[in-house]
């Protein structure tokens, strides 16, 4: 009987944690960037539309979130980083398409876009060299324990990661790829 019950027990635990994963999803954005999400500019004529994102379930202390869009592929030695948004408030929990415009009104008053490998601020999408394969873009959400990062957007991406990693409680990623 006492067998029994643990067992009860125990898979009840499993499927309560199961369920609580903090997760990334979205429904304009698979496993293939589209020309919506493609960068306008270094030679290819995408649309430059960041993807609509929502996640759920994140963990206790969460003060604020984070995205990033990252390619590991680029031919750089240190990637490429496509999208930086930070001190975006505990109680969102969805960027609308195109939140990553410079001039967004989709994102929160507060929020902060800072620079990317590109050179500005806000959203810039997948644009691999022609010919150089699938390249990988990981798009992370970060629960944070601080409710700003205290940098603005002139931040470089290495700065934003550094603090990223300083107060991460958990992160949850998708990955979309692109090739041309």
């Amino acid at each position: 009987m006492k067998k029994v019950l643990f067992i009860f027990i125990y898979s009840c635990f499993a499927i309560f944690s199961q369920a609580q994963n903090f997760t990334l999803k979205s429904d304009v954005l698979g496993g293939q960037a589209t020309k919506a999400q493609v960068f306008n500019g270094f030679g290819c004529t995408g649309e430059n539309v960041s993807p609509e994102l929502h996640w759920e379930n994140a963990p206790e202390g969460t003060k604020s979130f984070a995205i990033t869009m990252y390619d590991p592929d680029a031919p750089t030695g240190s990637g490429w980083w496509h999208w930086l948004v930070f001190d975006l408030p505990n109680s969102v929990m969805k960027l609308e398409s195109g939140a990553g415009a410079v001039d967004s009104k989709h994102l929160p008053e507060k929020a902060i876009q800072s620079r990317t490998d590109y050179g500005s601020n806000g959203y810039g999408g997948p644009c691999p060299p022609e010919g150089h394969g699938f390249h990988k873009y990981i798009i992370t959400v970060y629960a944070l324990d601080v409710d700003t990062l205290g940098l603005d957007e002139n931040a470089s991406p290495a700065l934003v990661g550094y603090m990223l990693n300083s107060h991460t409680i958990q992160k949850a990623s998708m990955v979309s790829y692109y090739q041309r």
